[in-house]
């Protein structure tokens, strides 16, 4: 089971810093991230999300090379495979980025507009689901971000870790225990 957390930073370009250190521990198979996106809203209280998976590419890519299989294959049957190809593939991207678009993966778009419109102006948060982690190691690396935990579905006891590596208050019984 995956653990939602989400962080809110003063600055605007705080929280793509944090995800950017989080990619690399995930690099270092210290973190597993199913999902994450960064929300920023800007000086006149518009919110923008970045969503760290692309899914009108993603969708793109599998439907050219679908469409690009499916329609080599008809064409065959009319004695014109590179056209059926050609067209094949054309189709299928299209198609593919439609739905990519159209489909919401990991966290909810809706939860996270919502929350990120209660963030104060000229600041960002990072929305985060963790499907594994090392706590100890994370928890180090995250020392002194200046965030604070908005929401989070970690227990009370997880929850005041993150909440002290963020604030880089040291905790005064350093257990071994979950994210």
């Amino acid at each position: 089971m995956s653990d939602l957390i989400v962080i809110g930073f003063d600055t605007p370009e705080e929280a793509d810093r944090v995800l950017l250190k989080l990619h690399s521990l995930k690099k270092e198979y210290l973190i597993d991230l199913e999902d994450a996106v960064v929300v920023v809203r800007d000086a006149e209280g518009k919110v923008h999300l970045k969503q760290s998976i692309n899914l009108p590419t993603v969708g793109a890519a599998s439907g050219l090379l679908s469409g690009s299989l499916w329609g080599g294959l008809v064409g065959l049957l009319f004695l014109n495979p590179l056209a059926g190809f050609a067209i094949g593939g054309a189709i299928g991207a299209g198609a593919g980025a439609l739905s990519g678009s159209l489909a919401d993966y990991g966290i909810d778009d809706d939860f996270i507009k919502s929350l990120g419109s209660t963030i104060p102006n000229n600041s960002s948060a990072l929305f985060i689901l963790v499907r594994k982690v090392q706590p100890e190691k994370v928890l180090a690396e995250l020392s002194g971000l200046r965030g604070r935990v908005l929401k989070t579905s970690l227990s009370p006891e997880q929850e005041q870790k993150l909440q002290a590596a963020l604030s880089d208050v040291q905790t005064p019984s350093p257990q071994a225990g979950t994210f």
